[in-house]
């Protein structure tokens, strides 16, 4: 029986759409990232949340930026998951011969778009040139982190790089400053603010001298697998099937770009979400897909 023009249209959507569901099935669940490799991540410095019994006076605070995390060991810049960042020769070169951490980042609302330059093996001095380098830290450096905000603008000045700056850290004075400064960030296209506190030592692993505040909460999960979309999302994805640090899981399809659904990420990948409020189940409640995990 021939078809008519509109009804083969439909048929080949939904071959497309089961040939897509199959396809992604069959990846494996314990497929790891394609960057993954048995390398040894970094000691780094680790943020907790913001509580509301913070004394605000004690902490400096900064811009909460939505880039990359990298740490310059003085000889070569690695993520944080230890795989070296494939920036070009000119721009490694150029860094100071000392221990730096901060983000590489292109501007608010660019994560995506950094993403994709810090990702390429073969990197291109036109995209890499917009990347700047925004220090907020000196590894193993002495003194209180108020020591080291100093020694940060020092280090930064004297390599007179356009791409490597310190990010601007400022006070407030109580916790009704720093809600109005996050809704000022947040109204401007950022994502929320880090506290650091003044009188710090430099340390590594989850600590409270150094706290997020975000207008939502976030958290990670890996991907185990993928939903098959349908209506306007047949042949693309329609969520991710993702699986928390505990073994729950949960399917996430708020916040998917149809890059993403096109091309989405792999089973084993550490995927950020963002929630208003877990249910009285420890569920994410209107999880939304933020970003890939920056362990490249």
């Amino acid at each position: 029986m021939e078809l008519d023009g509109q009804r083969r249209r439909r048929l080949v959507r939904r071959l497309c759409g089961i040939a897509f569901a199959v396809l992604v099935q069959a990846v494996p669940s314990a497929m790891a990232p394609l960057w993954a490799a048995d390398v040894a991540p970094p000691a780094l410095l680790l943020a907790e949340r913001y509580r509301n019994d913070i004394d605000v006076s004690r902490y400096w605070v900064s811009e909460k930026l939505d880039g990359v995390r990298a740490i310059w060991d003085g000889k070569a810049l690695q993520f944080r998951s230890g795989n070296p960042v494939p920036a070009p020769q000119w721009f490694l070169d150029a860094l100071p011969r000392r221990p730096l951490d901060g983000e590489l980042w292109l501007g608010r609302g660019s994560f995506d778009q950094l993403s994709a330059i810090v990702r390429r093996q073969a990197p291109e001095d036109g995209e890499w040139q917009r990347v700047r380098y925004m220090i907020f830290e000196l590894p193993g450096a002495p003194g209180s982190f108020t020591d080291r905000i100093e020694q940060i603008k020092a280090v930064t000045a004297i390599a007179n790089l356009p791409w490597l700056q310190a990010i601007p850290q400022f006070r407030v004075p109580d916790a009704t400053a720093l809600q109005k400064k996050l809704r000022d960030i947040v109204r401007q296209g950022g994502e929320g603010l880090m506290l650091h506190r003044a009188d710090a030592a430099y340390e590594t692993g989850r600590s409270s001298a150094m706290l997020k505040l975000t207008p939502w909460l976030d958290a990670e999960a890996t991907v185990i697998g993928h939903r098959p979309g349908k209506g306007k999302f047949v042949g693309m994805v329609g969520a991710l099937q993702m699986e928390m640090p505990d073994g729950r899981r949960f399917a996430l399809g708020s916040g998917l770009t149809e890059a993403v659904r096109r091309n989405p990420p792999l089973a084993g990948t550490l995927v950020t979400y963002r929630y208003r409020e877990l249910t009285k189940n420890g569920m994410p409640r209107f999880p939304r897909y933020l970003r890939v995990r920056d362990q490249l």
